[in-house]
Protein backbone atom coordinates (compact mmCIF):
# COMPACT_ATOMS: atom_id res chain seq x y z
CA UNK A 1 0.00 0.00 0.00
CA UNK A 2 2.91 2.31 0.62
CA UNK A 3 4.44 2.35 -3.17
CA UNK A 4 0.28 3.79 -3.94
CA UNK A 5 1.49 7.30 -4.06
CA UNK A 6 4.56 6.94 -5.69
CA UNK A 7 2.51 4.75 -8.27
CA UNK A 8 -0.13 7.08 -8.66
CA UNK A 9 2.75 10.56 -9.43
CA UNK A 10 4.73 8.13 -11.63
CA UNK A 11 1.26 7.43 -13.76
CA UNK A 12 0.37 10.95 -13.45
CA UNK A 13 3.59 12.45 -14.34
CA UNK A 14 3.72 9.85 -17.53
CA UNK A 15 0.50 10.90 -18.45
CA UNK A 16 1.13 14.51 -18.44
CA UNK A 17 3.95 14.27 -20.41
CA UNK A 18 2.84 11.85 -22.91
CA UNK A 19 -0.23 14.32 -23.51
CA UNK A 20 2.46 17.46 -24.13
CA UNK A 21 4.45 15.86 -26.37
CA UNK A 22 1.18 14.08 -28.53
CA UNK A 23 -0.23 17.86 -28.65
CA UNK A 24 3.57 19.20 -30.32
CA UNK A 25 4.04 21.43 -25.89
CA UNK A 26 6.94 19.93 -26.67
CA UNK A 27 9.60 20.53 -29.10
CA UNK A 28 13.42 19.40 -30.35
CA UNK A 29 14.94 21.82 -28.72
CA UNK A 30 13.47 20.96 -24.88
CA UNK A 31 15.13 19.25 -22.44
CA UNK A 32 13.10 16.96 -20.16
CA UNK A 33 15.23 16.98 -16.70
CA UNK A 34 13.88 15.04 -13.75
CA UNK A 35 15.10 17.91 -11.34
CA UNK A 36 12.75 20.44 -13.23
CA UNK A 37 9.96 17.80 -13.29
CA UNK A 38 10.17 16.60 -9.77
CA UNK A 39 9.89 20.30 -8.44
CA UNK A 40 6.56 20.69 -10.70
CA UNK A 41 4.49 18.01 -9.14
CA UNK A 42 6.56 18.59 -6.06
CA UNK A 43 7.81 14.70 -5.85
CA UNK A 44 11.35 13.13 -5.92
CA UNK A 45 13.05 12.48 -8.86
CA UNK A 46 12.11 8.77 -8.50
CA UNK A 47 8.45 9.13 -10.40
CA UNK A 48 9.49 11.44 -12.45
CA UNK A 49 12.34 9.05 -13.65
CA UNK A 50 10.12 6.48 -13.99
CA UNK A 51 7.94 7.93 -15.94
CA UNK A 52 10.65 9.29 -18.52
CA UNK A 53 11.95 5.89 -18.91
CA UNK A 54 8.59 4.69 -19.57
CA UNK A 55 8.54 7.73 -22.33
CA UNK A 56 12.03 6.34 -23.56
CA UNK A 57 10.80 2.98 -23.81
CA UNK A 58 7.53 3.26 -25.84
CA UNK A 59 9.61 5.59 -28.52
CA UNK A 60 8.50 9.04 -27.06
CA UNK A 61 11.59 10.46 -25.65
CA UNK A 62 15.12 9.58 -25.55
CA UNK A 63 17.91 9.75 -22.90
CA UNK A 64 21.03 12.19 -23.28
CA UNK A 65 23.52 13.38 -20.58
CA UNK A 66 21.78 16.57 -20.45
CA UNK A 67 18.33 15.11 -20.24
CA UNK A 68 15.64 13.60 -21.95
CA UNK A 69 14.74 15.13 -25.72
CA UNK A 70 12.29 13.84 -28.75
CA UNK A 71 13.98 11.32 -31.24
CA UNK A 72 16.26 12.48 -33.25
CA UNK A 73 14.99 11.07 -36.54
CA UNK A 74 17.87 10.66 -40.00
CA UNK A 75 16.69 11.56 -43.26
CA UNK A 76 16.15 7.77 -44.26
CA UNK A 77 14.32 6.82 -40.82
CA UNK A 78 11.99 10.46 -42.02
CA UNK A 79 11.19 8.86 -45.54
CA UNK A 80 10.79 5.41 -43.66
CA UNK A 81 7.70 7.31 -41.57
CA UNK A 82 6.13 8.41 -44.82
CA UNK A 83 6.15 5.02 -46.34
CA UNK A 84 4.23 3.44 -42.78
CA UNK A 85 2.17 6.94 -42.59
CA UNK A 86 0.97 6.14 -46.21
CA UNK A 87 0.32 2.44 -45.02
CA UNK A 88 -1.56 3.80 -41.47
CA UNK A 89 -3.29 6.38 -41.69
CA UNK A 90 -5.51 6.60 -44.78
CA UNK A 91 -7.03 3.22 -43.60
CA UNK A 92 -7.20 4.43 -39.97
CA UNK A 93 -9.01 7.48 -40.79
CA UNK A 94 -11.16 5.32 -43.00
CA UNK A 95 -12.42 3.14 -40.12
CA UNK A 96 -12.79 6.55 -37.41
CA UNK A 97 -15.57 8.08 -39.63
CA UNK A 98 -18.02 6.32 -39.07
CA UNK A 99 -17.63 6.91 -34.73
CA UNK A 100 -16.74 10.87 -35.01
CA UNK A 101 -19.48 12.14 -32.98
CA UNK A 102 -21.26 15.48 -33.51
CA UNK A 103 -18.94 16.99 -30.94
CA UNK A 104 -16.21 15.94 -33.35
CA UNK A 105 -17.49 17.25 -36.70
CA UNK A 106 -17.83 20.46 -34.49
CA UNK A 107 -14.35 20.67 -33.62
CA UNK A 108 -13.16 19.46 -36.93
CA UNK A 109 -15.38 22.38 -38.26
CA UNK A 110 -13.83 24.98 -35.91
CA UNK A 111 -9.97 23.58 -36.35
CA UNK A 112 -10.49 24.04 -40.59
CA UNK A 113 -11.70 27.43 -40.32
CA UNK A 114 -8.60 28.49 -38.59
CA UNK A 115 -6.28 26.81 -40.88
CA UNK A 116 -8.32 28.75 -43.44
CA UNK A 117 -7.52 31.81 -41.95
CA UNK A 118 -3.76 31.44 -42.21
CA UNK A 119 -3.98 31.36 -45.88
CA UNK A 120 -4.76 35.12 -45.35
CA UNK A 121 -2.24 35.61 -42.38
CA UNK A 122 0.41 33.40 -43.17
CA UNK A 123 0.76 32.43 -39.69
CA UNK A 124 2.34 28.75 -39.33
CA UNK A 125 1.81 28.44 -35.65
CA UNK A 126 -1.78 28.65 -36.47
CA UNK A 127 -1.73 26.37 -39.17
CA UNK A 128 -0.01 23.64 -37.28
CA UNK A 129 -2.44 24.11 -34.34
CA UNK A 130 -4.93 23.87 -36.58
CA UNK A 131 -3.70 20.90 -38.11
CA UNK A 132 -2.76 18.86 -34.71
CA UNK A 133 -6.51 19.70 -34.03
CA UNK A 134 -7.50 17.93 -37.01
CA UNK A 135 -5.33 15.02 -36.99
CA UNK A 136 -6.05 13.94 -33.21
CA UNK A 137 -9.87 14.31 -33.64
CA UNK A 138 -9.96 11.77 -36.35
CA UNK A 139 -6.59 9.74 -34.91
CA UNK A 140 -8.74 9.17 -31.14
CA UNK A 141 -11.92 7.98 -33.29
CA UNK A 142 -10.44 5.16 -34.82
CA UNK A 143 -11.38 2.23 -33.48
CA UNK A 144 -8.74 -0.13 -33.41
CA UNK A 145 -6.76 0.47 -30.33
CA UNK A 146 -3.39 -0.83 -31.14
CA UNK A 147 -3.41 1.37 -34.84
CA UNK A 148 -4.31 4.64 -32.87
CA UNK A 149 -1.56 4.19 -30.27
CA UNK A 150 0.87 3.24 -33.27
CA UNK A 151 -0.05 6.25 -35.22
CA UNK A 152 -0.29 8.47 -32.13
CA UNK A 153 3.71 7.37 -31.10
CA UNK A 154 5.24 8.19 -34.49
CA UNK A 155 3.46 11.29 -35.29
CA UNK A 156 5.17 12.41 -31.58
CA UNK A 157 8.32 11.59 -32.92
CA UNK A 158 8.09 13.12 -36.13
CA UNK A 159 6.84 16.47 -35.23
CA UNK A 160 9.50 18.70 -36.39
CA UNK A 161 9.49 17.37 -39.75
CA UNK A 162 5.23 18.01 -39.85
CA UNK A 163 6.14 21.32 -38.56
CA UNK A 164 9.00 22.49 -41.40
CA UNK A 165 6.79 20.65 -43.71
CA UNK A 166 3.93 23.16 -43.11
CA UNK A 167 6.33 26.26 -43.42
CA UNK A 168 6.67 25.25 -47.22
CA UNK A 169 4.46 28.51 -48.77
CA UNK A 170 4.23 26.07 -51.81
CA UNK A 171 2.27 23.42 -49.67
CA UNK A 172 0.66 25.57 -47.91
CA UNK A 173 -2.75 26.07 -50.51
CA UNK A 174 -2.58 22.39 -50.99
CA UNK A 175 -3.00 21.64 -47.44
CA UNK A 176 -5.70 23.80 -46.03
CA UNK A 177 -7.51 22.56 -49.69
CA UNK A 178 -7.11 18.76 -48.33
CA UNK A 179 -8.35 19.82 -44.74
CA UNK A 180 -11.63 21.50 -46.37
CA UNK A 181 -12.17 18.04 -48.39
CA UNK A 182 -11.43 15.90 -45.43
CA UNK A 183 -14.16 17.82 -43.50
CA UNK A 184 -16.36 17.75 -45.60
CA UNK A 185 -15.54 13.83 -46.34
CA UNK A 186 -16.06 13.85 -42.98
CA UNK A 187 -19.57 15.24 -42.26
CA UNK A 188 -20.83 13.06 -45.16
CA UNK A 189 -19.24 9.96 -43.77
CA UNK A 190 -17.40 8.94 -46.88
CA UNK A 191 -14.98 6.67 -45.63
CA UNK A 192 -13.61 5.72 -49.21
CA UNK A 193 -13.26 9.41 -50.14
CA UNK A 194 -11.50 10.20 -46.50
CA UNK A 195 -8.91 7.17 -47.22
CA UNK A 196 -8.27 8.68 -50.76
CA UNK A 197 -8.08 11.95 -49.32
CA UNK A 198 -5.29 11.00 -46.26
CA UNK A 199 -3.06 9.30 -48.75
CA UNK A 200 -2.98 12.55 -50.81
CA UNK A 201 -2.12 14.47 -47.92
CA UNK A 202 0.91 12.05 -47.08
CA UNK A 203 2.08 12.12 -49.98
CA UNK A 204 1.74 16.02 -49.84
CA UNK A 205 3.72 16.45 -46.94
CA UNK A 206 6.41 14.10 -48.04
CA UNK A 207 6.46 16.16 -51.25
CA UNK A 208 6.75 19.18 -49.26
CA UNK A 209 9.82 17.64 -47.39
CA UNK A 210 11.64 16.23 -50.64
CA UNK A 211 11.53 19.78 -51.87
CA UNK A 212 12.82 21.36 -49.04
CA UNK A 213 15.46 18.81 -48.14
CA UNK A 214 16.55 19.36 -51.88
CA UNK A 215 16.40 23.21 -51.36
CA UNK A 216 19.00 22.97 -48.28
CA UNK A 217 22.79 22.53 -48.58
CA UNK A 218 22.98 19.27 -47.92
CA UNK A 219 20.16 17.92 -50.09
Amino acid sequence: MADTPKRHMKDKIYETYLGRIQRGEITYDDRLVDTAIAEEFHVSRMPVRDALMRLTHEGYLESTTRGFTLPTLQYDQILDMFELRRLLEPRAAALATANLTEADLETLTEAVARSERTLETGDVESLYAASEDIRRTWIMAVPNVELRETILRYMAQIQSVRLVTLRDEEAHHTLVDLHRQMLQAFCSRNAAHVELLLLRYVFAGEASFLRIKGEGPHG
